[in-house]
């Protein structure tokens, strides 16, 4: 081409780039992922969210793009990242670690897509009208934490069977407290188990808690989920270590963390299927067409480390259910 031409092109706008260059410009979607926690404490779920979209032909860094923005821990954050992901112009908005995120991202947009992964009923905080049909832009995963404790209960009384006062931690200001309670002392009173409750709204009311559950000679322990828990999961497994009482927990970070037991919904097969739901919005679907899911895989996570540091010999009825038994090294 003559630079005449070029520059008589140029001037008239009718330049027509190479099809490879134009498949460079073109934006991948975005999803936006607001969590409550932080990436290092994300590291399983977000492999199986991952795995999830790629079940759906989604791969980060090929064809989509995926935006975190962490709280931390601290939910006043929530809303401001939940807003930031909103003028990113999310293709379509994940929440993980629990319900506050979730109900920030519901207060940030009526018309993006979110999909959740919490812990108790989402029909119950007002996140969907109904699980089968969720209506509005939001549906996801629920675990189903609040209504395993009874469950909790029955584990935690074979891994110490000679128990006869369990404490709980229990948080009054968390929705589902109620019902977690109300299945726990059913369960008790079944067994006959004496229960010690303690109520902890925030970090400082831990140290008044176990040093209640110490006065009242506790041979066990039963964390309630809730969201509250699992942010300060470190400092309630580090108590618990401390006063010397064997505890069962909702989900695997605790045991992780050198927790004895945990029994609850896989949060890896759940961000699994958060990420395939996502991948059938990006395809079209409608959250309002996609019912709310439950679980149905759980696990049961075993730390015979913690658990001999303790004094506790774990049953081989305990050991053979287990879905994962941790053997943390000793130095």
């Amino acid at each position: 081409m003559r630079r005449r031409e070029f520059i008589s092109l140029l001037a008239g706008g009718t330049i027509v780039l190479p099809l490879a260059a134009r498949a460079q410009t073109k934006r991948l979607p975005v999803i936006g992922l607001l969590g409550s926690t932080s990436a290092d404490e994300s590291g399983r779920i977000l492999d199986a969210l991952r795995a999830g979209l790629k079940e759906s032909g989604f791969t980060e860094g090929q064809n989509v793009e995926i935006d975190y923005r962490w709280a931390h821990g601290k939910h006043g954050r929530l809303p401001a990242l939940a807003a930031d992901l909103v003028n990113r112009r999310a293709a379509v908005i994940v929440t993980t670690g629990g319900e506050p995120s979730a109900l920030a991202a519901k207060a940030a947009t009526n018309k993006i897509p979110i999909i959740f992964i919490i812990n108790g009923d989402p029909v119950s905080i007002g996140l969907v009208d109904s699980l089968n049909n969720p209506g509005g832009n939001i549906t996801g995963m629920s675990l189903i934490a609040p209504a395993l404790e009874a469950k909790r209960l029955g584990l935690l009384r074979e891994l110490v069977p000679k128990s006869t006062i369990i404490g709980v931690l229990a948080n009054e200001d968390y929705p589902d407290t109620d019902r977690q309670l109300a299945g726990v002392e059913t369960a008790a009173s079944e067994i006959g188990q004496q229960l010690s409750i303690q109520n902890v709204r925030s970090e400082r009311d831990l140290d008044v808690a176990f040093s209640a559950l110490s006065g009242s000679k506790a041979d066990a322990l039963l964390v309630a989920a809730d969201p509250l828990f699992s942010e300060m999961h470190d400092q309630i497994v580090a108590l618990a270590m401390r006063y010397k009482i064997p505890a069962i927990y909702a989900s695997r970070e605790y045991v992780a963390a050198g927790g004895v037991i945990s029994y609850g919904a896989s949060e890896a097969e759940a961000h699994r299927e958060a990420g395939i739901y996502v991948g059938k919005i990006l395809k079209g679907a409608k959250p309002t067409g996609l019912p709310v899911q439950l679980p149905t895989k759980f696990d049961l996570v075993i730390n015979l480390t913690a658990a001999k540091a303790l004094g506790i010999t774990v049953s081989p009825s305990l050991l053979t259910r287990a879905d994962e038994i941790i053997e943390q090294p000793t130095n």
